[in-house]
């Protein structure tokens, strides 16, 4: 039985990533009491369910039950169970204006703010985070993007189970705050500055040609390329499983766009299961 345990910031959309669980298959259960985590996964051993994906929300609305979390985890891995720790985030403005939005208050809030609340809930959650299998910033997920990273996340992979994020993004519109990794490809001559370039993008094969016309590109492509394979079977001895490479410039369109693109192809090519996210090419 694969087991996923869901856990995370309240607001960054656990009730939707849920949902998605069930459509793909996933036995699930909110709100479920740490304490019974181990009891839940005994019942497989003695042949008294048989399920292949099970999935369990837990977070700070137990209340005194989740301080049972991270004990209940602790026992499962000493007892060499087969789960997955999923962590769900966002930024605290996102959060706090989801909490408006819905007129819902935090868990945590005790007639405080919601802000107050999130800081308080980041430092309960922090050794969690820490040790999380997955991690998904939910800032500027679309519903049905949401649905597609978990798709990509738990796939079955026919080769060590590795899944890469690469991810393109602007300094202009802030940092990535869900790579694991960041290069700054700033140090590239900007196509934005040549007229019949500016309105593309890093999809565009003219630009891509442009950005990779450069020795100094095409050194860092070798590079970095090398760096990340010699790093992932590290980062899978600590228990990681995906890496999230992002790749930034000035806006997010053009050369971050590039290297998403090409770092994306490379790894692919390795075998790689790879998603490729450019997160600011919309923005101007």
């Amino acid at each position: 039985m694969k087991v996923l345990i869901v856990t995370g910031l309240s607001g960054a959309g656990k009730s939707n990533a849920i949902k998605y669980l069930e459509d793909m298959g996933y036995y699930c259960i909110d709100n479920m009491p740490p304490a019974l985590l181990g009891s839940f996964m005994s019942l497989e051993s003695q042949d008294k369910i048989d399920l292949e994906k099970a999935a369990f929300v837990m977070d700070i609305r137990g209340r005194a039950f989740f301080n049972d979390l991270e004990k209940a985890l602790e026992e499962l891995r000493a007892e060499n169970k087969d789960f997955k720790v999923l962590f769900l985030e966002a930024t605290d403005d996102a959060l706090v204006r989801r909490f408006k939005e819905t007129r819902r208050v935090h868990p945590l809030s005790d007639g405080g703010t919601s802000s107050d609340a999130i800081q308080k809930e980041k430092k309960m959650l922090a050794n969690i985070r820490e040790n999380a299998d997955f991690i998904i910033n939910t800032t500027d997920l679309k519903p049905m993007e949401l649905q597609n990273r978990l798709q990509e996340m738990l796939a079955d992979d026919e080769n060590d189970g590795f899944v890469m994020t690469i991810q393109s993004f602007g300094y202009k519109h802030g940092m990535s705050l869900d790579a694991d990794i960041v290069f700054d490809v700033r140090f590239i001559p900007n196509p934005y500055y040549i007229k019949n370039m500016k309105e593309l993008t890093g999809n565009d094969k003219k630009v891509r040609d442009y950005v990779n016309q450069f020795e100094e590109t095409q050194e860092f492509i070798t590079r970095v390329s090398s760096l990340i394979e010699y790093l992932i079977p590290y980062y899978m001895k600590q228990g990681k499983r995906n890496l999230v490479a992002a790749f930034g410039c000035t806006g997010g369109q053009h050369r971050s766009v590039s290297m998403a693109n090409e770092f994306s192809d490379i790894f692919n090519a390795k075998g790689r299961k790879v998603t490729t996210v450019h997160r600011d090419i919309l923005k101007r």
